[in-house]
């Protein structure tokens, strides 16, 4: 269980509750749901003191450890556990400043750490899928530039901000404004990442065919004529922005028929998952992705191992209890 059973305060403590509740209504002037909230955070504190026989003023640091240890035992996540001691914590605190406890037993307890979510990837089927896609109802020029950018996106694992500032080719400008290029004779791209980091990412063959076919029609806009030095431009001839990039690809998703719509930062995980899955090679990961920690990085090894874990599931004879 969450907390014990309610039980009655004794009347010093039923005061002291009772007098912080009008203090953040009337003084803090907080809102009728958040006072409702800081109530509920109370109740809990009231029940799990008196089960331990302590009354609210003498209520030590570890009694608040065992009691959210309690919490998160009875299967309350981290994240809730935490506003349940920051309810605490002001109420300590304001007895602090009432002069009526010497020190808050709250204020060095934190909450259990949430474990970091799994990023969302797709499988190697979906994700070719949506490279090989081709939607012939669209203008040719929209959809070379789109394929292009799918191919880039999941074939390099670049960040959606890395792909809005790719120029066509290197120069001073480039290097001035921070911006990066593509060298399709050298089957590379120069990308500026995160804090101004410069990484040189590979060009896979898919990558530079659908790249070819896109410079190939990227002039014939009007507005494109030599006018803007973006490798990626819409339809005014301006730099393409993430904005427009994220809702592109969603479109393309739906269209090639995948279940979920996808975004930028999801090729960008699939990408990632998939060249570990092939490679074993963290490292080579981290490089190629600009993650400046090893760290940041090991959470794919994590998908990965969830990959083989569902493919055990399915495949091994003994994996499966019989019904």
């Amino acid at each position: 269980m969450n907390a014990p059973d309610t039980q009655p305060l004794d009347s010093a403590d039923a005061a002291l509750v009772a007098r912080y509740l009008e203090h953040v209504r009337h003084e803090k002037r907080l809102a009728a749901r958040t006072v409702t909230l800081y109530e509920l955070d109370l109740q809990k504190l009231a029940a799990f003191a008196v089960e331990a026989g302590t009354p609210l003023r003498q209520v030590q640091p570890a009694h608040v450890r065992r009691w959210v240890a309690r919490m998160h035992a009875g299967g309350r996540s981290g994240r809730g556990i935490a506003l349940i001691l920051s309810g605490w914590r002001g109420f300590y605190a304001w007895l602090g400043r009432e002069g009526l406890i010497a020190a808050n037993p709250v204020q060095d307890v934190r909450a259990p750490r949430q474990p970091r979510p799994l990023p969302k990837a797709l499988s190697v089927d979906d994700a070719v899928r949506l490279a090989e896609h081709v939607e012939a109802d669209d203008d040719p020029w929209l959809e070379a530039r789109d394929a292009a950018l799918v191919e880039l996106l999941y074939g390099s694992g670049l960040r959606v901000g890395e792909v809005v500032g790719l120029d066509v080719a290197a120069s001073d400008a480039a290097l001035r404004a921070g911006r990066g290029w593509v060298d399709l004779a050298g089957t590379e791209a120069q990308v500026q990442g995160k804090g101004g980091k410069r990484r040189t990412v590979p060009l896979g063959a898919q990558a530079v065919q659908a790249l070819e076919r896109w410079l190939a029609v990227r002039g014939e806009r009007p507005a494109a004529l030599g006018h803007e030095a973006a490798l990626f431009l819409g339809q005014r001839g301006t730099r393409l922005g993430a904005h427009a990039i994220w809702e592109r690809l969603r479109r393309r998703s739906r269209l090639a028929g995948l279940a979920a719509p996808v975004h930028p930062h999801m090729l960008r995980h699939s990408f990632a998952s998939h060249v570990l899955q092939s490679s074993g090679d963290l490292r080579a990961v981290q490089e190629l992705l600009g993650h400046a920690n090893i760290t940041t990085t090991q959470v794919y090894t994590r998908l990965d191992f969830q990959h083989l874990a569902q493919a055990y599931d399915a495949a091994h004879p003994r994996a499966r209890r019989k019904g």
